[in-house]
């Protein structure tokens, strides 16, 4: 974790939609509910490179105290979806991170997968992830709008999530067949599950946002 944060300037933000102000749901876990602690979320920027080792260690720690699998998220990757805006990081209004997710694209634009939603953990259980999902989700549509979004989950609450939005459990035959992506699974420690499933399921549930069925022009 870093001890020294850089002030974050809110002035001028180059963000997909109005930040996230939500005075009645967004609490801290040891916080009061009459003292609502307020987030930022916007499309992230090359200022944000700062925190992207920060948020491949809270990514990794999370995972390790879940028991789950996770896909290695190096520091370079997390630094070229930033630098390429398709990725969308979250503040509270003191400065302090909050959240990251980014996007990717497959299949020469055909599929774009939401990866690497993380929540610090001060902030979670406050409704933050919802609001970082929706503004993920919206980020893939406006960047791809022909796409068909998918996800990867171990996770009930992302389900949950993706549900909202509009995603269907799909097989995996259903999902992109970029050799990237997958390759990208061997550093996940359910990799062998996979790979004995010939690449046909694993523990991970996957969901699918058709933009087809949906009629997104």
């Amino acid at each position: 974790m870093k001890t020294q944060e850089p002030p974050v300037d809110f002035s001028d933000k180059d963000i997909l939609s109005e930040p996230i102000l939500d005075k009645t749901n967004l609490f801290c876990n040891d916080q009061n509910p009459e003292d609502p602690i307020e987030f930022w979320v916007e499309t992230a920027n090359s200022d944000h490179i700062f925190w992207v080792q920060e948020i491949c260690d809270m990514t990794l720690s999370s995972a390790l105290a879940r028991g789950t699998g996770i896909s290695g998220r190096s520091p370079e990757l997390l630094k070229e979806k930033i630098e390429k805006g398709e990725a969308v990081i979250a503040f509270a209004l003191d400065g302090r991170w909050a959240g990251f997710s980014f996007i990717s694209s497959w299949d020469n634009s055909r599929f774009v997968s939401n990866s690497g939603l993380i929540v610090a953990p001060e902030f979670r259980h406050t409704g933050l992830a919802k609001n970082i999902k929706r503004k993920i989700f919206e980020l893939s549509r406006q960047k791809y709008p022909n796409a068909s979004i998918f996800s990867l989950t171990t996770g009930l609450a992302v389900m949950k999530m993706n549900h909202e939005l509009g995603f269907e459990p799909v097989t995996y035959s259903e999902l992109t067949t970029d050799e990237v992506f997958w390759e990208n699974c061997k550093s996940c420690v359910n990799c062998p599950i996979l790979l004995n499933k010939e690449r046909k399921n694993c523990l991970c549930t996957a969901m699918l946002y058709d933009s087809k069925k949906h009629n997104i022009l």
